[in-house]
């Protein structure tokens, strides 16, 4: 059963997907500053660290915690559908999942559509990537992780880096990836009016944003249509009442199929990366990817 607190969002965010049904349309940049306002709405831990950075000529912050261990990177790339997010977004899910994990977390700003279409995010991802370990991380060392766009980046990212011979991380975890940009997924109808967040009409239009006239199916947009062979240890985590439910399932159903350890959890009563929010479920949540990702790393 869902903790009240779990509820009381639920039921705000609802409100504010009908709300957003009736009302004008708004601006990507005022969508922008929308995102960055609810990525606020946890403040950060008093004992957390940020410092701004720039790899591969893309901007980012290291975030870490007193526990973090020496040599240990979570390399986090944040959701938005490939048209919004930053650090600022982002901010306080990496620092409970530094935390979690006991890892220093780069949190980087790719560039984002329609400004930057595809392959613009890919190409930052994997350029900040070997430049971790052209500095000196190990990647036994490094962990790849992602929510919503950011995690079907972070499978374009690690399938790039498979087929251009680049070592890969110990293990990579995915939080509501979407993995499917044609919409296929069942799921996108059956969760259509419980999913808290996503609007699946309109995830058809973002789309295009960032693919324009590629096809959806391409497996470096959508990386369930890729060949997953050879891919790290994979954790997953998606709601039940979720309209990317589908993409999740699928694709761990598919790693399996070609030989990668992977494992997903599903959430009873969840909405779409319900970890960055200040409820049980998430702490929870957050607890298990650290106990997934602390004994891959040495």
């Amino acid at each position: 059963m869902a903790s009240p607190q779990s509820e009381s969002i639920r039921q705000m965010l609802l409100e504010q997907k009908e709300a957003a049904k009736k009302g004008p349309t708004l601006s990507i940049e005022e969508q922008r500053k929308q995102l960055d306002a609810l990525g606020r709405f946890v403040p950060l831990d008093p004992d957390v660290t940020v410092e701004k950075t720039r790899i591969a000529d893309v901007p980012g912050e290291w975030i870490a915690t007193p526990n973090v261990r020496d040599g240990r990177v979570l390399f986090y790339l944040h959701g938005g559908a490939y048209c919004l997010g930053s650090c600022d977004s982002h901010r306080g899910l990496a620092s409970r999942l530094a935390r979690a994990c006991e890892s220093r977390t780069l949190l980087i700003e790719y560039r984002l559509a329609p400004e930057h279409p595809f392959p613009a995010a890919l190409e930052d991802a994997t350029a900040v990537y070997r430049e971790l370990i052209r500095s000196g991380v190990r990647p036994e060392n490094l962990v790849i992780a992602g929510d919503s766009a950011g995690g079907g980046l972070t499978m374009a990212t690690l399938i790039s880096l498979r087929d251009g011979g680049d070592p890969l991380p110990a293990a990579t975890v995915l939080l509501s990836p979407w993995t499917d940009l044609a919409g296929t997924g069942e799921s996108m109808r059956t969760r259509a009016e419980v999913e808290a967040w996503i609007d699946p009409d309109k995830s058809h239009k973002v789309a295009k944003l960032y693919i324009r006239d590629l096809d959806p199916r391409h497996p470096l947009v959508s990386p369930l249509y890729a060949d997953l062979h050879d891919l790290p240890p994979m954790l997953v985590h998606v709601g039940n009442d979720e309209c990317l439910l589908d993409d999740s399932v699928r694709l761990v159903e598919r790693a399996k199929n070609a030989g990668v350890e992977a494992e997903i959890k599903i959430w009873d009563e969840m909405w779409h990366v319900f970890h960055a929010f200040p409820i049980p479920e998430a702490m929870e949540a957050i607890e298990e990817i650290g106990a997934f990702v602390r004994p891959r790393l040495p």
